[in-house]
Order: C-alpha cells, then sequence, then structure tokens
C-alpha cells in the first residue's frame, strides 16, 4: 500500500501507571483513543468497569488508573463484560484497519502526497480533554473525526493548556465566576510522541532575546493523531513555562507568544517527526505564524528570495475565516508586535516593516494593527468562510486585499460548517436511524439519497425516542440545578423542589451558545410580559433552557448571564426558565438531544455559521432561528421557523425590536399550538412530521462527513497536487 494511504502511527511514551489482566490488555489502547467518544458501546465499556468512576471522570485513562487489582477478577468472570469487551475491540480493531476501503481511498486512489495539517488555537474532542471554549474548537474536534471516518491522511496541530479554558459558576446575584483547574497530562488521554530512540520531542522557538522549548504531545482522533504542543516543561524557564498555560488569555503578549509557539512550534515539531504536510490548513488566523516559519525555511535551506518563499507556501495553504465579528479576527498592537518580528526579519531577507505591512488589513484606519487575517489570507491559495452567507460578507469584507481578482469572482470560497453526527445524535434517535436506515447509514452521510427511509419511522416510535432523551436531559438537568443552589445555600426544602422541575412532554426551547452580545440569548425577554403569558398557559406548558459562558474580559457578555439568571429567580419566571453552569461539550449534548426547539438569535449577518442548531436537527429538534450563519441554506419551509426577515444594515435597536416581535408571533401563533395539536393517541402528529423532515433534510447536509469532503474536493486535492509541502 502506499505509505500515504497508511493511518500516521506516532510513536508515543508510557506515562500512566495502567496494569491491565492479559485477558483485557487492549482496554489500554482503547482508552488513548478518542475513537470511544463517538462509541456507545465502548463508553458503556468503560462504564461497565467501574460506573461510579466513569460517572465522576467521563475519562477512561483516569477510570484505568483507579481500578483495584482485585477488581479485575471479578469483571474477568462476568461473561456479559467479557462478551461487550469483544464485540467493542473487534470494532475498534476493524475500525483502525479499514482505512483502505474509506471514502478518500476511493476518491483519490492514486494520493501519494503529504498529509493535510490542520491547525486549530483549540479542539473539541470529548470534555475529558477540556482545551476548548465552544463553537471553534468543537467544529476542529469535528473536523479531526470525520477526517478519520473518510480515511483522510491528515494530521491535527494545537496547544496544550494546562489549564485549559475556565470552569464556569454563576453566583447568587447572577454573576459568572471562572475557576481555573491545573490538568496532570498524565492522567488525560494523551501521550508524550517519541522519537525513534524513545527520547521526548522537544522543538524550539525563537522569541525576543531566548528559545522557548515546546514538547509534543498525541491525543489519537480514531486515525488522526492531534499533536499537542506544551511549554509547561523545565526546558523552560519559569516566565515561559505559563505560555500554553489557558485558553485565550487576556494578556495581549502572552496571547501573540501563544500564537508564535503555535504555528512556528507546530511547523517544526512535524519536521521533527518527519511529517511532510502536502497541504497546511489554517482554522482561523491564530496559527498564521506557521507561514513564517515555513518561508523561514525556504530563504535559509533553499536560497530563494523572500517574495518566491513567500508566494511558494501560500500555494500549499489554505485558510478557514470563521467570522466578521473584529474580535474573532486576531490583531496586535504593531509595537507589540515588532520585536517579534524582528527575530525573524533579517533571517527571511525582507524587513520587518515588510512583515508587518503583509499583517496590515488595509481598511484605511491609521497606525494599523498587525491583523493575522490579512496576514493567512495574503498567505494562502485558497480561502473558505464557513457558510454561503458569512462567505459573501466576508468576501466584501477582503476584496481589497486581492486587486488582481476580477470582481465578478469571490475571493472567498463557501464551505459550510458541519458537525459529527455520531458524536451528536442521543442514543434512542441514533438506534431509530440504524433500524430504519441501515447498519450502514452512515455512508449516507455523504449525499441527501437514502434520507427518505427517515419519513417510514413511525410516528409514535421516534415520539417515544424523543422523549426518552427529553427524560434523560431532565435528570441531568436537575442533578446540575441541585448541585448550583445547594452551593448558593439553599434550604433542603428548595433543594427537594428541584425534583418537580422540568417536565419532559412540555415545549421545551434550548438556547446554548458563547454569550457574545451580538447573539442576543436576552431578546426573548423584550417583552417580559408577552413571554410571562406563554410561559404561565398551565394548559400549554413552556420551559427555556439556557447555557452558556461569556469571555473572562466581556463585560457586556457577563451582565447579559447576570440578567438571564436574575430573571429566572423571579416569581413569574421561576420553574420554567433556567441557566445551567459551565456549558461544555457534555451541556451541549445533553440540550441538542433532548429539546423540542433550538433558538438563534444572531443580529444578522454576524453569525458565521453556528452548529449548535445543526446538531439539534439531527436529534429532531425544531430550529427557530434568524436567517443568518448555515440557517439559510437548511431551512425550507417545512422544517423549522424564521425569525424576522433578511435586513440587518439598518438601527440595531430597531432590528432587535422587529426581531423580538417576529419571534413573539411565531411562538404564539405558530410553535405553541402545533407542539400542543395532539390526535386521539396524543401524539403530535403535524409536529412529528417536521421532525422527520429536519432529521432528512438537514442531518447529511450539515455533517462534517459532507464539510470534510467539501474541503477534500475543493481546497485539499487541488492545493496537495498543484502546490508545495
Amino acid at each position: 500500500m502506499n505509505p500515504s494511504q497508511s493511518p500516521i502511527v506516532l510513536p508515543s511514551l508510557h506515562v500512566a501507571d495502567i496494569e491491565l489482566p492479559r485477558e483485557v490488555e487492549k482496554l489500554y489502547d482503547l482508552s488513548y483513543n478518542l475513537w470511544w467518544t463517538w462509541n456507545r458501546p465502548a463508553r458503556m465499556l468503560f462504564t461497565a468497569v467501574d460506573a461510579l468512576t466513569w460517572a465522576r471522570y467521563r475519562n477512561p485513562v483516569q477510570l484505568l488508573i483507579n481500578v483495584e487489582p482485585t477488581h479485575w477478577q471479578t469483571l474477568l468472570e462476568t461473561e456479559s463484560f467479557m462478551r461487550l469487551y469483544k464485540q467493542v475491540l473487534g470494532e475498534f480493531e476493524s475500525y483502525m484497519d479499514g482505512a483502505a476501503g474509506c471514502w478518500f481511498r476511493r476518491r483519490a486512489p492514486e494520493y501519494d502526497r503529504g498529509p493535510m495539517a490542520y491547525f486549530s488555537m483549540e479542539f473539541g474532542v470529548s470534555q475529558s480533554l477540556a482545551i476548548y471554549s465552544g463553537g471553534l474548537g468543537v467544529l476542529a474536534g469535528d473536523h479531526c473525526k470525520a477526517a478519520s471516518d473518510l480515511g483522510l491522511p491528515f494530521v491535527g496541530v494545537g496547544l496544550l493548556y494546562r489549564h485549559g479554558y475556565f470552569h464556569q459558576t454563576v453566583d447568587a446575584d447572577g454573576r459568572q465566576q471562572h475557576t481555573y483547574p491545573e490538568y496532570d497530562f498524565n492522567r488525560l488521554p494523551l501521550r508524550p510522541v517519541a522519537t525513534h530512540t524513545g527520547r521526548e520531542v522537544i522543538a524550539r522557538v525563537p522569541l525576543p532575546g531566548r528559545e522557548v522549548a515546546v514538547k509534543a504531545w498525541v491525543a489519537q482522533i480514531g486515525r488522526v493523531p492531534l499533536l499537542l504542543l506544551d511549554t509547561d516543561i523545565p526546558q523552560n524557564d519559569p516566565a515561559d513555562r505559563p505560555i500554553a498555560g489557558m485558553l485565550y488569555t487576556r494578556g495581549r503578549e502572552m496571547r501573540l507568544v501563544q500564537e508564535m509557539v503555535l504555528g512556528i512550534g507546530g511547523v517544526r515539531i512535524l519536521r521533527a517527526l518527519g511529517i511532510e504536510p502536502a497541504v497546511w490548513h489554517m482554522n482561523e488566523g491564530h496559527s498564521g505564524f506557521l507561514q513564517l516559519e515555513r518561508v523561514r525555511e525556504l530563504v535559509e535551506d533553499k536560497r530563494v528570495s523572500f517574495a518566491d518563499a513567500h508566494r511558494a507556501v501560500g500555494q500549499s495553504a489554505v485558510f478557514t475565516t470563521h467570522t466578521p465579528v473584529p474580535a474573532g479576527n486576531e490583531q496586535f498592537d504593531p509595537q507589540l508586535v515588532r520585536p517579534y518580528l524582528d527575530v525573524y526579519a533579517e533571517r527571511v531577507g525582507t524587513t520587518t516593516d515588510e512583515l508587518l505591512r503583509l499583517g496590515n488589513a488595509d481598511h484605511g484606519e491609521a497606525g494599523q494593527n498587525f491583523n493575522l487575517t490579512a496576514w493567512a489570507l495574503r498567505a494562502s491559495s485558497f480561502a473558505n468562510g464557513v457558510s454561503r452567507l458569512n462567505a459573501e460578507v466576508t468576501s466584501r469584507m477582503w476584496r481589497h486585499l486581492f486587486p488582481d481578482v476580477p470582481a465578478s469572482e469571490a475571493v472567498i470560497q463557501p464551505i459550510t460548517n458541519g458537525v459529527h453526527p455520531q458524536t451528536w445524535i442521543g442514543p434512542d434517535i441514533l438506534e431509530l436511524l440504524m433500524r430504519y436506515l441501515g447498519p450502514g447509514w452512515r455512508e449516507l452521510l455523504l449525499g441527501q439519497e437514502g434520507w427518505e427511509k427517515v419519513y417510514d419511522i413511525p410516528d409514535d416510535e421516534l415520539w417515544t425516542a424523543h422523549l426518552a432523551q427529553s427524560e434523560r436531559l431532565g435528570r441531568f438537568l436537575r442533578s446540575r440545578l441541585r448541585d448550583q443552589f445547594a452551593r448558593l445555600g439553599s434550604a433542603p426544602d428548595e433543594l427537594r423542589g428541584i425534583d418537580s422541575l422540568f417536565q419532559a412532554d412540555a415545549l421545551t426551547i434550548g438556547f446554548a451558545r458563547r454569550f457574545a452580545t451580538y447573539k442576543r440569548a436576552s431578546l426573548i425577554f423584550t417583552d417580559l410580559q408577552r413571554l410571562k403569558n406563554l410561559l404561565g398557559d398551565p394548559e400549554r406548558p413552556l420551559q427555556i433552557l439556557f447555557a452558556g459562558k461569556a469571555h473572562p474580559a466581556d463585560r457586556p457578555g457577563q451582565e447579559m448571564i447576570q440578567h438571564i439568571f436574575q430573571l429566572s429567580q423571579e416569581d413569574r419566571f421561576r420553574g420554567k426558565v433556567f441557566f445551567v453552569e459551565d456549558y461544555d461539550m457534555r451541556v451541549g449534548g445533553r440540550l441538542v438531544q433532548g429539546v423540542d426547539v433550538w433558538l438563534n438569535t444572531p443580529r444578522r449577518p454576524m453569525e458565521a455559521s453556528g452548529t449548535s442548531g445543526q446538531k439539534a436537527a439531527m436529534n429532531g429538534a425544531l430550529n427557530c432561528s434568524v436567517l443568518d450563519g448555515w440557517w439559510p441554506e437548511g431551512y425550507d419551509g417545512q422544517n423549522g421557523w424564521v425569525i424576522g426577515g433578511l435586513g440587518g444594515a439598518y438601527d440595531e435597536a430597531i432590528q432587535d425590536r422587529d426581531d423580538a416581535l417576529s419571534l413573539y408571533q411565531t411562538l404564539e401563533e405558530q410553535i405553541v399550538p402545533l407542539y400542543y395539536e395532539r390526535d386521539e393517541h396524543g401524539l403530535p402528529r403535524r409536529w412529528i412530521a417536521m421532525m422527520k423532515r429536519s432529521i432528512a433534510t438537514l442531518t447529511a447536509q450539515f455533517s462534517s462527513t459532507r464539510m470534510v469532503r467539501d474541503y477534500t474536493e475543493q481546497a485539499y486535492l487541488p492545493v496537495a497536487l498543484g502546490g508545495q509541502g
């Protein structure tokens, strides 16, 4: 087999104190491959090892460290456990050995180039590996999972944060509090990468006055290795060890240094491992400095000019921009960046001023900042937005950087985001898909053909599956609320009262995402009396669940959380409006699997894509959304609802008012009546018909399988076959 058609296997060092009986020794490899995050039988197997420990950590490495040796004998004598072990390990080995039969090998059987290297500031693969904050990271994790499923030669590169992103609590006044855990990497599902001589892999990143050492760890995501760079190592000065300390740190210089470590360190680690990518994919501008390092390589090693080197590295680079929001386009004061670029300028054969110019956004402002989006766009041969609308907006935003491109051509192409169905579809809905679409249903994710079988699912079976997932959400919510209010000092009787909260068969609206002000989480509270009337109807109960974090530096976002939390504690909304603390992948999964309606209220056209609504749709939840991000491509008039119109250029206050009125009218006249329209069997037949249409029309179209296929056909293969590594 061509080496490029084999999964990348990186040697690693054993660091965890795990001892297993010979009969179940393959649990070790399974625990270190995050394939288990999207394989329910694998998670059931870990639960069967020790349910309490699994429930506490949801991390198989920590689980296996904690198992008492005598406990294994009992498990080895339990027939059901051993049967499940053999089943899961059989599936795992078949998956890992099956790359040659995957879609990519069928699509490009003669491909003989290097892998696609995918750089991202954050990766959300599992809540047990908390190196993500939200949508960007979860998208990156889903991208890796789909690349694994499709058999792409692929490697991810990110940073390994000692403290991750913050844990969120809300105090009695609704103020968001931030705590940063300290992770013991030896107890996480990742291991240090090893050289062929069994040593740790270390690279060094030049910074003003010193070099910073970075150590490589690997988290295996199915067939895809994710390389994570660690600076908290003895080789570094104590002042440099915290560089990769926490995700999205407030300090601007520390953020700049993080991004140089990601880009430059990532290139050097790949070189140290002998990995020669054919495609370099920058997921947002955070990793843009990788192109500076690649230019240096060509100038110093191949003796080419700076201009030629810059042009050459761009031929093999892909760049994805996610947002037109200024805060989402990383930029720095030029005086802050200058000493860092000074280190490179002479080595790449140009001036610091020229490097700074390549980072100018050129929007006409004086004293321009160094903008990493502009930098990455100038150093890429293919750039894309993450929805059709986003690509249109960002093409207009950045067209001036491409004066040679005809006005009729887009400078930024659309590849709409998708999500990994096996990760996000709940177990009850998933069981129905496997039964009615067949065990090969995942092959259908590459197109719309075959999804008409969803309409064959009996109404009562779909409704029963949905209610089961809603009940699971209710149990999860009550457990979270009990812990939350016990911490705030609620009396025992108040805590007992939580058992009566949340009705699985009541109309449930979910809203969960980053609390940035343009996402307008509080839009539904515009008219409190009108909302009270909706929530207070005893014949048609309605409940609303909120979850989400605001960045520690985002005061307006934190004030929005406080406002919603305080309203949820008022008598008129208590028990009907809930705020769930510490939004993460597990909270998000529970919500998208259990709610009836997914609410999305961004100020158009500021939402780049938004993927939470896609996850909800795959579970049969119906989207009620502004026509922004992915929804203009997904909405067909029968699989959800639209808030407002196509405006967005007028006064924000007027837009907010009009959208709020549209939301209330849609709830009052369409959503609530339709949900409570029942037949003689108690089934909401027309609602269920919309659920089926949501699943049938949106699952494949907005899967990460389709997304990665599009990247492969529109970007990866054209760039790999025409670019230079």
